[in-house]
C-alpha cells in the first residue's frame, strides 16, 4: 500500500471565494481528510508517534513513557492493534511501533510489522515498567505524547488535535530536523540516513499551530450541494475512488468471515437482503473487521476509519439500487463526506459524541439527493437524523461500534423517508432549531460543551476509577 499524506488546508471563508476557487478548497478538504489508516487511528496515531521516537532516538528503546489525553486511552483501550496478533491497549500499540514501526508510513505505520516484531513486543510488555502509561490533563481531547530511552539519550514526540499533526519531536531536547549522523555520536546505530527529509518535514509540521475544528469558514449545505451539484470535483476523484475501493474491501471481509460482534453478518441474517439492510449490514460489517484488528487499510473522515466507512457503504448500496455509478456517485460520496466533515467540525476531534452520527447525516443527504430529492429535503434528512440519534456516547473503539454504525445508518435512511414524506422534526422540538445549519450548531453545542463532564464519567467507568 502506498501512503498518501493529505495536504493541511488553510483556514478561509468560503463565502468569499470564486466558485473556482471553492472547488480547489472543498476538494483540498476532501484530500486533506481522505487518508488511508490501518486498523483504528488511536492504536495507530500512538504506533506512529512511537515509531518516530525510535527512528530520532536511533536505536531499540531501552524504555517507553506515553502520556495521553483520556480520549485517546478510552480509544485505543478495547480496540485490537493491527498486525499485533490480537494485543490491544496503548502499551501493546506503542511498544509495536517503536519496535517494528515505520515512521514514514505515518497512520499506516504497522503494516510492515513481523512475527519478530510481535514476538519481542510481547517480552517488553512482560517487562515490569518497560511501557509506563500516564493519563495527561489539561491537553487537548487527542493528544499523545512518547519519551523514548536509550543510552543516556531521550527521544520526545507529541502528537496533538489531529492524528498526525506533531507538534514536537527532538532527541535530547534537540529539534529533530537539525539532527544528523555526526550529532548523534557514536553509542546508537546510524539510522538517520535517508530520513533527514522526513524529519525536518515532520518538525516544519510541528511549527504551525494545529488545524482550526472548522477547515473552512463559512461551509454551509448549501455550497456543499452548490460543488456537488455544479462544481469540477476532478482534484478529488482519486480520493473518493480510493475511499470506495478500500472501504468497500473492508466491508466485504466483516460479511465474508467471523470478525468482531459479526454485527454486518448477523444483520443480512435476520433482518432480510432489502436495500436498507444490506446499507447497514455492509456499513457495519467494515466496523466488525477493523475494531477487531483486521490490516486492510481504510480512507478515513473526520480523522476516523468507522466514518469514512459509514459515508461510502450506505452511498455505494444505494447507488447500486438507484443504478447510480459514476461521475454522479462520487459526487454523492462527496456529498456524504463533506456533510459529515460539516457537521463534526462542531464537536471537534474526540469527545462523547459518536462521529458515526456525523457520518450518517452524510450518508443520509447523499441518498435523498441521489433520490432526487430536494435541497430541503436534503437538509431535512440530517435534521431528521440528528434529532433522532443526536445523543449516542462514544464509550471508545471497540466490537459494538459497528452496531453504533447500523444504528447511526438505520437512523438517516429514516429521516431521509421521512423527508421525502414531507415529514420531519420542528423547530423547537428539543435541539431541533429553525434551519439545518442552526441545527447542526446546536447539536455540536451538546457534543463539544454539554458531554464534556460525560465524557470523564465514561473515562472514570472503563478505567475503574468509578465504582458503581
Amino acid at each position: 500500500m502506498t501512503h498518501r499524506k493529505g495536504t493541511a488546508v488553510d483556514v478561509k471563508n468560503v463565502t468569499d471565494m470564486s466558485p473556482e476557487q471553492r472547488d480547489r478548497a472543498l476538494c483540498d478538504l476532501l484530500n486533506s481528510e481522505l487518508i488511508c489508516a490501518l486498523g483504528c487511528t488511536e492504536p495507530i496515531a500512538v504506533a506512529y508517534a512511537a515509531a518516530l521516537a525510535r527512528l530520532v532516538l536511533g536505536c531499540e528503546p531501552e524504555s517507553l513513557e506515553v502520556g495521553c489525553s483520556g480520549n485517546i486511552i478510552k480509544n485505543v483501550k478495547s480496540v485490537t492493534v493491527p498486525n499485533s496478533g490480537g494485543m490491544r491497549g496503548v502499551e501493546a500499540a506503542a511498544v509495536l511501533g517503536a519496535l517494528g514501526g515505520d515512521a514514514s508510513a505515518a497512520l499506516e505505520a504497522l503494516e510492515g510489522v513481523g512475527e519478530a516484531d510481535i514476538a519481542r513486543t510481547l517480552d517488553l510488555l512482560a517487562q515490569e515498567g518497560y511501557c509506563e502509561v500516564t493519563l495527561i490533563e489539561g491537553v487537548p481531547n487527542l493528544y499523545i505524547e512518547i519519551k523514548a530511552h536509550a543510552l543516556g539519550h531521550v527521544a520526545e514526540v507529541a502528537i496533538s488535535e489531529h492524528h498526525t499533526n506533531v507538534v514536537r519531536c527532538t532527541r535530547d531536547g534537540v529539534p529533530a530536523n537539525q539532527l544528523c549522523p555526526a550529532a548523534r555520536g557514536g553509542d546508537v546505530e546510524d539510522s538517520c540516513s535517508g530520513t533527514c527529509a522526513l524529519m525536518s518535514a515532520v518538525q516544519s509540521a510541528g511549527d504551525s499551530e494545529a488545524p482550526a475544528a472548522k477547515p473552512l469558514e463559512g461551509l454551509t449545505l448549501d455550497i456543499i450541494l452548490d460543488f456537488v451539484e455544479g462544481g469540477d470535483i476532478s482534484g478529488a476523484r482519486e480520493s473518493l475512488e480510493r475511499q470506495l475501493t478500500l472501504n468497500s474491501a473492508i466491508s466485504e471481509e466483516g460479511l465474508v468471515n467471523e470478525w468482531g460482534a459479526e454485527v454486518g453478518r448477523t444483520l443480512l441474517a435476520t433482518r432480510g437482503d432489502d436495500v436498507a439492510c444490506r446499507a447497514r449490514a455492509r456499513a457495519a460489517a467494515g466496523s466488525d473487521a477493523r475494531m477487531s484488528g483486521c490490516a486492510l487499510p481504510v480512507a478515513i473522515v473526520c480523522g476516523s476509519g468507522n466514518q469514512g466507512i459509514t459515508c461510502a457503504m450506505p452511498v455505494a448500496t444505494y447507488a447500486e439500487e438507484l443504478g447510480i455509478e459514476g461521475d454522479r456517485l462520487l459526487r454523492a460520496l462527496a456529498l456524504s463526506d463533506l456533510v459529515a466533515i460539516h457537521v463534526k467540525s462542531y464537536i471537534g476531534a474526540l469527545s462523547a459524541f459518536c462521529g458515526v452520527v456525523c457520518a450518517g447525516c452524510g450518508a443520509g443527504a447523499a441518498i435523498e439527493w441521489m433520490r432526487g430529492g430536494s435541497r430541503e429535503q436534503v437538509g431535512a434528512t440530517i435534521v431528521n437524523t440528528l434529532g433522532n440519534v443526536g445523543g449516542i456516547v462514544c464509550d471508545g473503539a471497540k466490537a459494538s461500534c459497528a452496531a453504533k454504525i447500523s444504528a447511526a445508518v438505520d437512523a438517516a435512511i429514516l429521516g431521509a423517508d421521512m423527508a421525502q414524506a414531507g415529514r420531519g422534526f420542528r423547530a423547537g422540538e428539543g435541539i431541533v432549531m429553525g434551519t439545518v445549519e442552526e441545527t447542526i450548531a446546536s447539536m455540536g453545542y451538546v457534543g463539544r460543551v454539554g458531554m464534556k463532564d460525560t465524557d470523564v464519567e465514561i473515562l472514570k467507568l472503563m478505567t475503574g476509577e468509578t465504582r458503581l
